[in-house]
């Protein structure tokens, strides 16, 4: 009888330390939603269309998503973030197997500026380069691939941001 219950000690003592590195909620020691987010609109120096709407709209969701910070909307944020699209590039990545060169697949990636500022203080939290990346299959319609590749590549985009926001040691 003590046998089984010095069993269903261990047990439990096991499940509950298997889980001591978890953390629910913001890992940046805020409450979630105590700040707010204004991301200023992006300017695209790019040569490729269309990628300033799927970049701002991935931006949005993913910072809903993570909760840490509220968007704001209608006031000044405490946190402004703004940037430029600085270069989008196609690089081969696999060959076609019977013909070495063909490309199969293309890694498309995209660095953008990305700087956010502190309202209250006029400190900048971060000034970087961010690059996403995606992969694309070759087709014989190339264009269509990449514009739809666009929005895989502004969520890539948003992940790296927000994950600058909420985690970042600034």
């Amino acid at each position: 009888m003590i046998r089984g219950f010095h069993l269903c000690f261990l047990a439990a003592l096991l499940l509950f330390t298997g889980c001591a590195g978890y953390r629910l909620g913001p890992t940046n020691g805020q409450t979630a939603g105590a700040r707010s987010i204004e991301f200023k609109p992006f300017t695209d120096r790019t040569y490729e269309p269309r990628l300033l709407e799927p970049v701002a709209s991935a931006l949005r969701k993913s910072i809903q998503r993570d909760g840490t910070y509220r968007l704001a909307t209608s006031h000044p944020g405490d946190v402004v973030v703004s940037g430029s699209l600085r270069e989008y590039t196609r690089e081969p990545l696999t060959l076609q197997p019977n013909d070495v060169f063909s490309t199969r697949d293309y890694e498309v990636r995209l660095t953008a500026r990305v700087s956010a500022l502190d309202r209250s203080t006029g400190r900048p939290l971060f000034d970087r380069d961010v690059t996403a990346r995606t992969t694309i299959r070759s087709v014989p319609d190339l264009n269509s691939a990449e514009r739809q590749a666009a929005p895989l590549l502004a969520d890539d985009l948003a992940r790296i941001v927000t994950a600058l926001l909420v985690d970042g040691n600034w």
